[in-house]
Formats: C-alpha cells, sequence, structure tokens
C-alpha cells in the first residue's frame, strides 16, 4: 500500500479518478431524490408481517458507501468539496422541478396531473433530502476522517460501519419528519417506523457493501498511490475549497 500522507500535502495534480467518484456520488445523489425518495414499498418480516420502507433505500446508502471512498481515499477535504458540488446539484434540482410543474401544460397533453403527482412533491422533498444529506455526509466523513487517525488507518470496517450508524442516523432523524410529517397519506406512525427501518437498512447495507468498499478502496490507493491522514485538517464545513 502506499506510504500515509497528510491530507494538507495532497495536491490536485496527480488524482487519477477523483473526478470520477465525484461524478458517481451526484449522480446517486439526485437519482435517489427524483426517483426513490417520494415511494413507500414493503417487506415481509418473519414474526412481524408487512413492513414499510422507503423504496430510495435500495440505491441512496450507495452514496455513503462513496463517501467513506472519498474521505478515506482523498481526505476530509475533498470529500466535503464534493458534498458541496451535490449539494448545490440538488439546489438546482429542486428548482428545475419547481419551474417545470409550475409552465402551464399544452391543451393536448393530458399528463399535467400525474406529472404534479410524481414532481409536485419535490420541493418539500428536495429541502429535507438536501438538509439532512448535508448534515449527515458531513457527520460521516467526519467521523471516518477522525477515527481514521485514531485507528491509524487499521481496521477500515469499524470506520466505514461506525461513521454510516452516525451519518445515517443524522440523516433519518432529519429527512423523514422534514419531508413526510403531516404530508398526505404519511401518519406519524409511518414516519416513525419508515425512520427506524431505513436507519437500520441502511446501516446493514453498509455491512453487506463492506467487501465492496474495501475493494474500491484498495484499488483506488494503490492507483492514486496515495493514503490520506487528516491530521491538523480544519473540520469546518463551511467552505468548499480543499
Amino acid at each position: 500500500m502506499p506510504a500515509p500522507i497528510n491530507a494538507r500535502d495532497l495536491t490536485n495534480a496527480n488524482l487519477r479518478y477523483f473526478d470520477f467518484v465525484m461524478a458517481a456520488f451526484v449522480a446517486i445523489i439526485l437519482l435517489s431524490n427524483v426517483i426513490g425518495a417520494g415511494k413507500v414499498a414493503q417487506i415481509w418480516l418473519p414474526g412481524v408481517g408487512y413492513w414499510p420502507f422507503g423504496a430510495g433505500i435500495l440505491f441512496f446508502p450507495i452514496s455513503y458507501v462513496i463517501g467513506d471512498v472519498l474521505t478515506e481515499v482523498y481526505g476530509y477535504a475533498r470529500a466535503r468539496r464534493v458534498i458541496w458540488a451535490g449539494s448545490v446539484a440538488v439546489l438546482f434540482m429542486a428548482f428545475m422541478s419547481w419551474v417545470v410543474v409550475k409552465l402551464p401544460p399544452a391543451p393536448d397533453w393530458g399528463n399535467q396531473a400525474a406529472y404534479e403527482t410524481v414532481f409536485g412533491q419535490v420541493p418539500r422533498i428536495v429541502f429535507a433530502s438536501l438538509c439532512a444529506f448535508w448534515v449527515g455526509e458531513f457527520v460521516n466523513s467526519y467521523v471516518l476522517a477522525r477515527m481514521k487517525v485514531w485507528t491509524g488507518g487499521k481496521h477500515l470496517w469499524t470506520r466505514t460501519i461506525g461513521s454510516t450508524v452516525a451519518g445515517q442516523g443524522v440523516d433519518s432523524l432529519i429527512f423523514y419528519p422534514l419531508a413526510f410529517w403531516g404530508a398526505e397519506g404519511w401518519t406519524t406512525d409511518l414516519v416513525l417506523k419508515v425512520l427506524v427501518t431505513q436507519w437500520v437498512l441502511k446501516v446493514s447495507w453498509e455491512v453487506v457493501l463492506t467487501p465492496l468498499t474495501y475493494l474500491v478502496v484498495g484499488f483506488l490507493k494503490r492507483r492514486e498511490g496515495l493514503d490520506v491522514f487528516d491530521e491538523g485538517t480544519d473540520f469546518t464545513p463551511f467552505r468548499a475549497r480543499v
């Protein structure tokens, strides 16, 4: 494995894969908000019966895996930059969806009602998602970066899972009340059930995907030739510069 390097000494000159990882992260965030966030599906649990869960859980946790990879391989400052890029992209998506829904439909186009059903709720969901995503991702990245220093870079699984427990917990606690409390079709009981279920499933996904995380992190560290440690890093989230 590459020799450890302090995050402050890392330059952008030789980062061959960083842009691709950032693009994947932003794509997952946008698609999760548009396609998966508003639908409640269900699974059958032995001894419990059918239990509701947000459909976005199938794909959204990949963003946390990518966030772990970003922080582990490139350091907190570059992960912070990607989180800001994702936040701006989600804001633009919300604005675009609002404009498109508000545009008067052509007289012979009969899909306006369906379009409003799918995209009309996006602004509230996106606001909740953006708040939850922004806070949760920074908690995830901060915990992972600090744990990497504490563990000396050993036991990657402890920090990927530990950071996800913290980050996804905050994400779920913020997102579901803001997005769905009092919304049509959402009872208080349903909001709480989905909140807890989402958190458990997200952490479980992280555990299941740990071998993949190891493979991706190992590949990127070898190809990039670096192993970044955030010693002396400024962990404020309120900046986009590296």
